[in-house]
């Protein structure tokens, strides 16, 4: 079965991956020499892009057409009431953070504060789904259905991951960019004055470290039932074992 659906998936748009010599890549439509940057079209028309500078690009090479990975469907509906199990929520994420590189206590705090996990969730600005996507938003990064929270995660996080390269690893940044669009990032040379967006960026990054202070209280307390949990084992036992 799992042959067949491959052999009839439809093909993904071929594109480029860019190398960056921070360590990070990133995935793009193609790209072009403008102004003696270097322009990262993220997708197939001009006007969604990211500008370099050619010294922060080591290579470019091509991905070659695959077939397009359908979500698993626990991962595709949320329930009647738009909530996921934490299970499929956290498979979710953690799936499209290891995509791309993201940390996924980022990704669920993220979607808390966009939607509180609701998959239903539509803003009065028309924002749809766990991460909030603008249909236009939506469109460019290639999410045929925002309702559905496989394909939201998948776009929310690709264009997370496109913000935090555009504005070089600076969460804040990111994450203002994220809430208020980067024109308006742009236009402020941070975070803008908007009450919304400093309320939200805020919020997102108490979440997201509350999130890893109790991932790494947690790795402490497993590090010390282990080490406490071992014990000598004899040299009888260890004969026996063979």
């Amino acid at each position: 079965m799992i042959g067949t659906l491959a052999a009839v998936a439809p093909l993904a748009h071929a594109a480029e991956r860019a190398t960056l010599r921070n360590g990070f890549a990133m995935q793009c439509d193609h790209h072009a020499a403008v102004d003696g940057r270097l322009r990262l079209y993220l997708s197939t028309g001009e006007t969604n892009y990211i500008d370099l500078k050619p010294e922060e690009v080591a290579d470019f090479e091509p991905v070659a057409d695959a077939p397009a990975q359908p979500a698993a469907p626990a991962a595709q509906w949320a329930a009647a009431d738009g909530r996921l199990s934490p299970t499929d929520l956290n498979q979710m994420l953690s799936s499209a953070g290891q995509e791309h590189n993201v940390d996924v206590d980022l990704l669920a705090s993220v979607v808390k504060a966009e939607s509180g996990g609701n998959a239903h969730a539509v803003s009065r600005a028309g924002a749809r789904g766990l991460m909030q996507l603008m249909p236009s938003t939506a469109a460019n990064l290639g999410v045929s259905d925002a309702m559905k929270p496989g394909e939201n995660v998948r776009g929310g996080t690709a264009y997370l991951d496109q913000l935090l390269v555009r504005y070089h690893d600076n969460l804040a940044l990111a994450l203002a960019a994220y809430n208020a669009g980067p024109a308006a990032v742009d236009k402020y040379h941070g975070i803008p004055p908007y009450h919304e967006t400093q309320a939200y960026v805020a919020r997102v990054i108490h979440e997201f470290n509350r999130l890893v202070r109790a991932r790494e209280a947690e790795a402490g307390r497993t590090q010390s039932t282990a080490v406490a949990a071992q014990v000598p084992v004899s040299q009888e036992a260890t004969r026996s074992s063979h």
